[in-house]
């Protein structure tokens, strides 16, 4: 390398972002998940025996998933082949195939094929890695945010090892930001700045764990410092306050991603709470969904299900309180038309709780799924024509309102189910006046019978 691409590489490498400049190269420079690559480590033991397995590398963002890619890149003797799912197709994997070929031929190198957001391919574009993953001629590594479960199909499931990365502590955030501030090389250790203490608790406050995000910040700070400096200041530490990060960075947007697991997580949360009769945490789960951006209609759709799955008829007016806010948020919008959502989380919170409908409906799925399509007694078939009452259509058949209260002890299940009971009401709420009612109407059937 000449004097002139020397200077050319150093300019490059400076152009570079920040959080892709700190990244390590040697595992023992890894920051947090010790007990994922720590020494001893299955990871740890694989780069330093060079014998990688396939893997699917899943975490939050920032946590780790490309760097730990990026390390086995550098540190293997195997062919390293980057890859986005974001960016290719199938065209482009049948390319990394037939190069993988010619590796192994010519140079009896194995290929590491990094699959950056596994998730987003397809299952025909899936399908096109797994004979050459079964078979041994690519070694693949995928990273992903979604819970891999449901987004890698589990032929490739199967013939991977699925590793779990945890968000960063706040201490692994601390050590990276301190680092970055004391690398000459690669951070920002030229620069002679340093964080206050609460302005390091801030920075690491609004990363939530996300290394990316903290670099990125710091690196807003230090170069809107270092434009507003005279020479004197750059020939001294610069303290970088906590004023300093309030005016330079914009408000962190909460950890969200309405298409992710984190999604799947708020919405539990807030069902849950509703379920266990906390409207204080529902509101809070509430809050966090609306703050984040979560479709309003996604939230009340779900109160709507909630108000017949975990209320029914222990208060039949939960379910029109659920519509009724769907109705007012329609018809306000944001932001007035939140607190509709949130008086209907409180009511739905604070409801008598039964599940008897939710259960009951269950229950006949299953009858029906062993017992199959049971014909209908003939004394409750319809009969129009005059053919089909002589068939013993409608026979026998007793109309309920010409009986005391509108009831009378008679059949209606097909005749391998009778005896058969689906509902069961609770004790709580208006379900009390149902199982009153109902328990008299199958003692009065029973009597008959009996």
């Amino acid at each position: 390398m000449d004097i002139f691409e020397h200077r050319a590489r150093q300019t490059a490498d400076a152009s570079r972002p920040l959080a892709e400049r700190m990244r390590p190269v040697h595992i023992d420079e890894f920051v947090g998940q010790k007990e994922v690559v720590g020494r001893g480590t299955l990871i740890h033991k694989a780069i330093d025996n060079d014998r990688i397995f396939s893997m699917i590398l899943w975490g939050p963002p920032g946590c780790g998933k490309t760097t730990l890619a990026n390390i086995i890149s550098g540190e293997t003797r195997s062919h390293f082949v980057r890859f986005s799912a974001v960016l290719s197709g199938v065209k482009d994997i049948r390319a990394v195939i037939k190069d993988a070929k010619n590796q192994q031929m010519l140079y009896r190198k194995r290929t590491i094929l990094f699959v950056d957001e596994i998730h987003r391919f397809n299952k025909a574009q899936q399908d096109a890695f797994l004979h050459h993953v079964e078979s041994g001629l690519i070694t693949l590594i995928g990273a992903t945010t979604e819970n891999p479960s449901f987004e890698v199909i589990p032929p490739l499931l199967s013939r991977c090892r699925v590793i779990t990365l945890k968000t960063l502590s706040k201490d692994d955030i601390a050590v990276i930001l301190n680092r970055t501030l004391k690398d000459v090389k690669k951070g920002l250790g030229h620069l002679g700045l340093v964080l206050a203490r609460d302005a390091l608790s801030h920075l690491i406050n609004i990363a939530e764990g996300d290394a990316r995000v903290a670099l990125n910040s710091l690196e807003i700070v230090a170069s809107l410092l270092i434009s507003e400096s005279d020479t004197s200041d750059k020939e001294r530490n610069r303290l970088i306050t906590l004023q300093d990060l309030e005016k330079a960075l914009q408000k962190k947007a909460l950890l969200y991603d309405k298409s992710g697991e984190e999604h799947y997580n708020l919405i539990s949360a807030f069902h849950k709470s509703l379920r266990g009769s906390d409207p204080d945490a529902a509101l809070y789960w509430l809050e966090r969904m609306l703050s984040a951006g979560e479709d309003p209609f996604y939230i009340v759709r779900r109160m709507v299900r909630f108000a017949s799955e975990d209320v029914g008829n222990a208060d039949p007016y939960a379910l029109r309180m659920a519509l009724s806010a769907m109705e007012a948020f329609k018809f306000l919008g944001h932001p007035e038309g939140e607190l509709a959502l949130v008086q209907a989380a409180v009511y739905l919170a604070t409801a008598p709780k039964s599940n008897s409908i939710y259960a009951a409906a269950g229950k006949v799925k299953d009858i029906i799924k062993s017992s199959g399509a049971l014909p209908v007694p003939y004394h409750i078939r319809n009969a129009p024509t005059e053919l089909m009452k002589e068939l013993g259509y409608g026979k026998d058949y007793k109309y309920a309102h010409d009986y005391k209260g509108a009831y009378v002890p008679q059949d209606y299940l097909p005749d391998k189910l009778q005896g058969q009971v689906l509902y069961f009401p609770t004790d709580r709420g208006y379900e009390e006046t149902i199982k009153q009612r109902i328990d008299k109407w199958r003692a009065l059937k029973k009597k008959k019978k009996g």
